[in-house]
């Protein structure tokens, strides 16, 4: 396994039509994350747009991947990548819409359930394992009687549109912690902050 490599999967629904709904902010993360590291995602043979970089000089090589399957299929494509770049689950990170914690907060975790999330129970499926990291995305929960999924695959409200850049920088920045620093070191800051 190539210990130096980290996988980022940033999960949400393939197409124009989905692009800006709540579902996809794992892919505008990854949108952040490849303008930083000055990458540009390209077509792979494993059913995902992936860019390659570092975030810091000498740091580790990071793979990001959106997978162009939707997002109840996110598992095979995450997995395929994970054996193509001989990456250990430990070093896989999905990045994921989360209704359970509020709009415009980050929280990082390792493992743990699924939350009725359809794409991170693939991945847990594919990869044969829950012990991989999530950096969570609050997007905040349906309002009223709204259905979860109708929710998911709006786009961000009017009011939302205008902090929304805020949190995917935040969430792009808790990624480079993670990478770099580890994370607990990500959890005290972006934990600690909401």
């Amino acid at each position: 396994m190539n210990s130096n490599t980290w996988l980022v999967a940033g999960l949400g629904n393939p197409g124009p039509g989905y692009s800006r709904n709540r579902h996809n902010i794992g892919q505008m993360v990854l949108d952040e994350a490849a303008a930083r590291m000055g990458a540009r995602f390209k077509t792979h043979k494993a059913r995902a747009q992936v860019a390659e970089g570092r975030i810091s000089l000498g740091g580790p090589r990071v793979v990001l991947a959106k997978p162009m399957t939707y997002m109840n299929l996110s598992g095979g494509p995450v997995s395929a990548l994970a054996r193509f770049y001989g990456i250990d689950p430990a070093q896989v990170i999905a990045v994921h819409d989360e209704i359970d914690i509020p709009f415009n907060t980050v929280k990082l975790k390792l493992g743990g359930g699924e939350g009725g999330h359809n794409g991170l129970r693939d991945i847990s499926k594919a990869l044969g394992t829950k012990d991989y990291l999530r950096l969570r995305v609050g997007v905040g929960r349906p309002p009223g009687r709204m259905d979860t999924a109708d929710y998911v695959l709006k786009d961000f409200g009017s009011a939302e549109a205008k902090e929304l850049p805020f949190l995917i920088s935040d969430a792009a920045d808790a990624l480079e912690i993670l990478i770099s620093e580890g994370l607990t070191a990500a959890q005290q800051k972006f934990h600690t902050a909401s």
